[in-house]
């Protein structure tokens, strides 16, 4: 941080050689002029003293380069400017007749720059010197000199002149001090709450922009250039060149028109004006709400609440399922029983332990519980799951069919090592269960017939392992592409909209992605992606 002013660096030795050349060229000027004038001090030896003006601009020119050399220090170099301006300021004295003459404030000048530039007791000994200085010339002419021209009074006053000016001096050059020290804290204090306030503008999620009078950005932080999206936003641009829609908005609302929402590269923005003051000069403060954002907020909001309920109605699920379990465990224990009963008990155990396993998904879905991963081979794990909801649904192999690529006949297990994948099986059941109520409840084909393929795959790459489900059906609209994965969206009068989004949710769980895409022989594809 620079300093506000320059009294402890290299620009108070500048001043005070500047100024000390000023004076020095002042006083040749003077001395340069017609000696006949009446307003001129009257010179006894004017030859003398123009050489000692030029020795004394000599030695200032000379402080000059030793302030380029910084030799020797500074404290140093503003004291011997002292002594040597007080010195050679008696001796002008001298050579003009004494105190009279009209140079007898000379001293007062080099003392008042001793003061202002050093602090301490300095200040009072180069006034004790300049009026020792003073007094020991009006001695040396009162004993040798018959023509001089002054008194001890008049070099006493001189020396009580030089002590006032010397602790005035002091006392102003510590008030600036003061001041200058106070003006760096408060200096700081700006700079740091500045870097604040930045920092926390440029944290926030909601966009936000400053203008100014001529509608130039004067200010953006991190969130307004995503949402504007455009290599133009940037501080000093155009608001018409860098986002033309929103200084279209802007126009509009300063004109008196009702504020609108905003669409800007295929989101959905909604502004808001903040007037900086009456005038046009003062600029606008705009802030960027993403309408995505929001609605997101307030679905977490609804779904907290739906974890909670979640939560209280699997606990009375369970309770019943427990007896279910139970009943069944008795029955099978029981009298004996034939082949199709033992069948239909095995169904009703192998249903109440998946409806049990359902709702344990649902409960770390809502409580986003970590998914419980281990490697698993996808291609036998597809096979026996598939062939449980086909029994479950009573299902075809060919309105639910499985196509592994890269398994043959001479090596069945080979596929085993290729398709093996770090996941959650019942995350993975749950979504495989979803992804295929969803195919029965929309994916039927003109003649009402369902017919779903899982295909399992290697992508080219080899990095990753797509399981893919096709069927069948009329697809899904273009409109609705962009939200189908969020939760509550059903097109289906008896939908609740989370089955879409609780398989994404917990394929995103197991470090997986499920993506939409338009089946090849028509109707949708949904794939689960995994990395290898």
């Amino acid at each position: 941080m620079q300093r506000t002013t320059s009294f402890d660096g290299r620009d108070s030795l500048s001043w005070l050689f500047l100024s000390r050349l000023l004076l020095i060229l002042i006083l040749l000027l003077v001395l340069s002029l017609d000696e006949s004038a009446s307003w001129l001090p009257q010179i006894t030896d004017p030859w003398s003293t123009r050489r000692l003006l030029l020795l004394q601009t000599t030695l200032i020119l000379l402080s000059g380069f030793m302030i380029i050399a910084g030799w020797p220090r500074r404290d140093q170099q503003v004291q011997l400017a002292v002594y040597l301006d007080i010195t050679f300021a008696v001796l002008l004295i001298h050579l003009s007749g004494g105190v009279a003459a009209g140079f007898g404030l000379l001293p007062a000048v080099a003392v008042v720059w001793g003061a202002i530039l050093l602090e301490g007791r300095q200040s009072l000994l180069f006034a004790a010197l300049a009026s020792l200085g003073v007094i020991s010339q009006q001695l040396y002419a009162d004993l040798y000199q018959e023509t001089y021209r002054g008194s001890y009074l008049e070099a006493g006053l001189l020396g009580l002149l030089f002590f006032s000016v010397a602790a005035l001096a002091h006392l102003l050059s510590q008030r600036l001090r003061a001041s200058e020290r106070l003006a760096e804290r408060r200096q700081l204090d700006i700079a740091d709450l500045s870097k604040l306030n930045e920092l926390v503008i440029q944290e926030l999620n909601t966009g936000v922009l400053v203008i100014d009078g001529e509608r130039r950005i004067r200010l953006l932080n991190a969130a307004a250039q995503r949402l504007l999206n455009s290599p133009q936003a940037r501080r000093g641009a155009e608001l018409k060149v860098a986002a033309p829609p929103l200084f279209d908005w802007l126009r509009r609302s300063l004109g008196g028109e009702p504020s609108q929402g905003l669409r800007l590269h295929q989101r959905d923005l909604r502004p808001e004006l903040q007037l900086l003051g009456t005038n046009r000069p003062n600029g606008a403060l705009i802030y960027l709400h993403d309408e995505q954002a929001l609605l997101r907020q307030a679905q977490e909001a609804h779904l907290a609440s739906l974890g909670r309920l979640s939560a209280s109605v699997a606990h009375n699920i369970r309770n019943p399922l427990s007896a279910v379990t139970h009943a069944s465990q008795l029955l099978a224990e029981s009298a004996p029983l034939d082949a199709e009963d033992r069948r239909l008990l095995e169904i009703i155990r192998r249903n109440a332990g998946r409806i049990d396993e359902i709702v344990n998904s649902v409960l770390e879905l809502s409580h986003r519980h970590r998914a419980e991963l281990r490697q698993i081979a996808l291609n036998r794990w597809l096979e026996d799951t598939c062939g449980e909801y086909r029994e479950q649904h009573q299902l075809s192999c060919q309105e639910l069919a499985i196509e592994t690529i890269g398994e043959t006949t001479e090596a069945p297990d080979a596929p085993d090592a290729i398709y093996r994948v770090m996941a959650d099986p019942r995350h993975l059941r749950q979504i495989l269960n979803n992804l295929c109520d969803n195919a029965r409840a929309h994916g039927r084909d003109t003649q009402g017939r369902c017919r779903m393929r899982w295909t399992l795959a290697q992508d080219a790459d080899a990095k990753t392992i797509r399981l893919c489900l096709c069927d069948q059906g009329p697809g899904v609209r273009a409109d609705h592409r962009q939200t189908i994965f969020e939760p509550f969206f059903t097109t289906a009068a008896s939908g609740n909209g989370l089955g879409l989004y609780a398989a994404q949710a917990l394929a995103e769980a197991m470090g997986a992605r499920l993506e939409y895409s338009d089946s090849p022989q028509g109707g949708s594809c949904f794939s689960l992606i995994f990395a290898r």
